[in-house]
């Protein structure tokens, strides 16, 4: 039997707050699929904030603003668990990124190692070739060692591809100031931007690029081979250019920006065609890519 009593005068007699006394939500199929998706991408990208996840919801035409993203990634309990951040330094160098900031495609490739280890304990050099204003990774040469020889090899392989770039930025490893390296970059044109010692914030866009590959893959893998290795590695090299969206590239991925970014400008070019022409034919070379 129904009483005509106020919620109010119910509440004060069995000492409950109005506040817990909620209508019960009514069933929200677009809502149940959005939680669905939230955790596929979640899952799919572990070491991923609800920023980033809700990017890839507006490219799937998901209408979501930031507050109710908040709220269902706290709800689901998705938190990825935070690394202590450092201090930000900022480099003073004449060769860093402060002062000699990439413009156009192909213009400056930064260039670093990482290391890591098979299961076995035998150690692994990867060699990392990063464009700095495409942020796209051109290149991650695994093996056990790494000299001089192997950056010029793999050098030429991307020159073969793309042409030699303007610069590249690297530190003051012994691969990198090697003279098989020096002598490549005075035949191809290329000009050095070697960075102060002790100073990787000079060369801060390859070294971020570098944590994002031992906090997503490195730590969560146990290499057993030499090949696996290099499977998983330029795997994941492949989903970082073409699937992986950055805000700082307008929330495109490094492949699909690097198609709308400017390339070298034509008396750069005419510049390289006159470094790798026979003696003799350096100027021929230029009125032929300048007219």
């Amino acid at each position: 039997m129904a009483m005509d009593v106020s919620e109010r005068r119910v509440c004060r007699v069995a000492g409950q707050h109005r506040s817990t006394q909620r209508r019960p939500v009514p069933p929200n199929p677009y809502r149940d699929r959005l939680v669905a998706r939230i955790r596929e991408l979640a899952v799919a990208n572990p070491r991923r904030g609800h920023r980033y996840v809700m990017d890839l919801l507006h490219k799937e035409r998901w209408s979501i603003g930031t507050r109710l993203m908040k709220r269902l990634w706290r709800t689901e309990g998705l938190l990825v668990p935070r690394n202590r951040r450092k201090r930000r330094r900022i480099g003073t160098g004449e060769n860093g990124i402060a002062r000699r900031r990439a413009a156009r495609k192909d213009e400056v490739w930064g260039m670093d190692f990482v290391s890591d280890r098979t299961a076995d304990g035998r150690p692994l050099r990867m060699l990392v070739v990063l464009d700095e204003c495409t942020r796209e990774c051109l290149a991650i040469e695994v093996g056990r060692h790494c000299r001089g020889e192997d950056v010029v090899r793999v050098l030429d392989e991307l020159t073969a591809i793309r042409g030699a770039p303007a610069h590249i930025r690297s530190d003051n490893g012994p691969e990198f100031v090697s003279a098989a390296v020096r002598t490549w970059c005075a035949e191809s044109g290329t000009g050095t931007l070697y960075i102060d010692p002790g100073s990787p914030w000079q060369n801060g866009i390859v070294e971020s690029f570098n944590g994002r590959l031992r906090d997503e893959l490195l730590s969560s893998e146990i290499f057993d081979t030499l090949a696996e290795a290099r499977y998983l590695i330029d795997r994941w090299r492949l989903h970082y250019n073409h699937r992986r969206i950055q805000r700082a590239l307008g929330k495109m991925t490094p492949a699909a920006f690097a198609a709308t970014c400017p390339a070298l400008p034509p008396l750069r070019l005419a510049a390289l065609a006159c470094a790798a022409a026979p003696p003799g034919m350096e100027r021929t070379a230029t009125m032929h890519q300048l007219s």
